[in-house]
């Protein structure tokens, strides 16, 4: 009796120092910085929902890394020229983890886009005019699997499903269709118009007082829409470092690399000269982009397991596709609530 009394003292030590040998989520660096997605997963039983708003400004023009003003675009034979786009996204989300293994998720977005452009005249003079659009995007379904937790280090891989409940019809009176209005070229629809699947895998590690993290992430898109163009497929790469200045507070580093191809096919109902939003060529490019940020987190009382994040990214080197915005600041801010 006193022997099997020890093994089973034995076995619940062993078990408690695997556990607390495991990377652990209930820390303010936990979760990776508030603009990554699929970052973590939740123990079997887990609940959480969160929210974040992103804004993202592009401004001037760049034809693949060199600055080219707008005058230089219409003389290329745009009709149109875009001058600044401010976009805006609510993104509302939650995760459940029906087993110790796998995580569920579920994702919508409302984005409301807005652009000034520029117009040249016949006479030489320039107008300018704005479009906007908003709506909810497209539907996202995913699943997390954890592949191993133990010494601090975890790995883990997610797969979701894009449904194209977001709209790829919207439309705006502009100078030339008043009093109508026209279909928006492609950058302010608010969909993509296909099913897409995002594939990703992800590398955490804990220290006591520091974390860090690496994330590829794939989004390949099928078929072509009802417009008759596809979005073009991307793959990027997040790193990121934090630093846990106290229970309730991390400061981290980013630095991200992605690449987006080009639209394939062409809407027959954009005129690819009448603005540069509209030519298919000048879509998709490679970038890469850092952000600092902070996480604020509640570790015990009536919150506990509430975070907040926030994150200011900006692009440090940008190649385009063609003659496009330039990316400017992005500021991510998000509360996350586990249950």
């Amino acid at each position: 009796m006193c022997l099997g009394i020890i093994m089973l003292l034995t076995q619940q030590l062993s078990s408690q120092k695997t556990e607390n040998n495991n990377w652990k989520g209930n820390r303010p660096d936990g979760h990776a910085p508030i603009s990554i997605m699929a970052d973590h997963y939740h123990s079997k039983g887990g609940l959480m929902f969160s929210y974040r708003f992103m804004s993202m400004n592009m401004e001037s023009l760049l034809s693949e890394t060199s600055a080219i003003s707008n005058d230089d675009a219409h003389n290329l034979g745009y009709m149109v020229t875009p001058l600044k786009m401010p976009m805006q996204m609510h993104m509302f989300g939650a995760m459940f983890a029906p087993t110790s293994n796998i995580t569920l998720s579920a994702m919508i977005n409302v984005i409301k886009n807005d652009m000034d452009l520029q117009m040249k005249m016949t006479s030489g003079m320039t107008h300018h005019f704005s479009t906007s659009s908003s709506g909810f995007g497209d539907l996202k379904l995913g699943m997390i699997y954890k592949f191993i937790n133990k010494n601090k280090q975890s790995l883990h891989g997610n797969i979701s499903l894009s449904y194209p409940t977001g709209s790829i019809s919207e439309k705006d009176e502009t100078p030339m269709s008043s009093p109508n209005e026209i279909q928006l070229p492609y950058p302010m629809q608010i969909g993509s118009g296909t099913f897409d699947t995002n594939l990703g895998v992800t590398y955490l590690g804990q220290k006591e007082s520091i974390s860090w993290g690496s994330q590829l992430q794939t989004t390949i898109r099928f078929g072509e829409n009802s417009d008759q163009y596809t979005l073009g497929n991307s793959c990027g790469i997040n790193n990121w470092f934090a630093v846990k200045a106290k229970d309730w507070i991390s400061i981290s580093a980013r630095l991200q690399g992605v690449i987006v191809d080009k639209i394939d096919g062409k809407n027959p109902n954009l005129n690819p000269m009448m603005v540069t939003t509209a030519d298919t060529q000048n879509s998709g490019g490679t970038s890469i982009n850092a952000g600092v940020g902070f996480n604020l987190y509640v570790p015990n009382g009536q919150y506990k397991n509430l975070r907040l994040g926030f994150e200011f990214a900006m692009p440090l080197y940008q190649k385009p596709n063609g003659i496009q915005l330039q990316q400017k600041e992005q500021i991510t801010v998000g509360l996350q609530y586990a249950l």
